[in-house]
Parts: structure tokens; C-alpha cells; sequence
């Protein structure tokens, strides 16, 4: 009975493990928009909203789900990445600026929704994201 057992609880755990690394994000276009906030600005910047197109590779790699548009000219490096649910977080160092941050973004089938909160220097960054799946890729999508 108890070999019985064992064996049924292989074969669940087994059968789990595909839907455990399935990725969080579909792959295909996205619609996204960004607000950034910096306290003590004049002016609000304005949000920016683009269209991304994410293929079944990307989509695989929780690292390639980070909004890297602050890392225009690389030397940023993204550790702790972890997808825990349908919510994926990270830290970022950037070498170059002096930046450093931290943030969350949370998948819900056909949208999602996040936040980032960066310092540089003596100034507090914070973004916020939110975006939805709007079909197949077709060509016209930001690089």
C-alpha cells in the first residue's frame, strides 16, 4: 500500500513539474505603458506607451520579462530574479550611473501590472507599468 502511495505521488509531482516552469507572459505583441515620477521635478513627465514584440524564447526567460528601457546604454545587471506565482521580481545595479532599484510585476493572463522604485545619487526614481497582450507580433514593434 504504501509503495502504491509513493509511486501516485511520483507520477502527480511528475506531471506538475511542466506547469511549474511554465512561462508567466505570453508570447506575442504587447502593449505597454511606463510612468515615471522623479520627486522634486518641475514638470511630470508624460507616460510612454510602445508596443514590444515577445517570442516563445524570450517569454521562457523570467530575466527577458524586466522593463530595461532605463538601460539605454547597459552596464545594468539584474539579480535575484524570481518568478514566485504569476509575479516576478528583481534588483538591478547599474555600474555606470550609479543606479540601483528594485521591482515587481504581476501577470494576469492577457495584462499585467508593476513597479520599480531606483535611486541615483541623491534622487528617488520610481516607474510604474502596466500593459496588455494585444494579438500576434507583426513587425512593427519596438526593437
Amino acid at each position: 500500500m504504501k509503495l502504491r502511495h509513493l509511486a501516485l505521488v511520483a507520477a502527480v509531482s511528475a506531471f506538475s513539474l511542466p506547469l511549474l516552469a511554465a512561462p508567466i507572459a505570453k508570447a506575442g505583441r504587447w502593449q505597454s505603458t511606463i510612468k515615471m515620477e522623479m520627486p522634486g521635478m518641475p514638470a511630470n513627465m508624460p507616460a510612454q506607451t510602445f508596443a514590444t514584440c515577445l517570442t516563445k524564447e524570450q517569454a521562457e526567460n523570467a530575466e527577458n520579462l524586466i522593463p530595461k528601457s532605463g538601460d539605454k546604454r547597459g552596464g545594468c545587471t539584474y539579480t535575484d530574479v524570481k518568478v514566485d506565482g504569476s509575479t516576478l521580481s528583481w534588483k538591478m545595479t547599474c555600474a555606470k550611473s550609479g543606479m540601483t532599484g528594485s521591482g515587481t510585476m504581476t501577470y494576469h493572463g492577457d495584462s499585467y501590472e508593476g513597479a520599480m522604485q531606483m535611486k541615483m545619487q541623491d534622487r528617488d526614481i520610481s516607474a510604474k507599468y502596466t500593459g496588455k497582450y494585444v494579438g500576434e507580433c507583426d513587425g512593427t514593434e519596438m526593437k
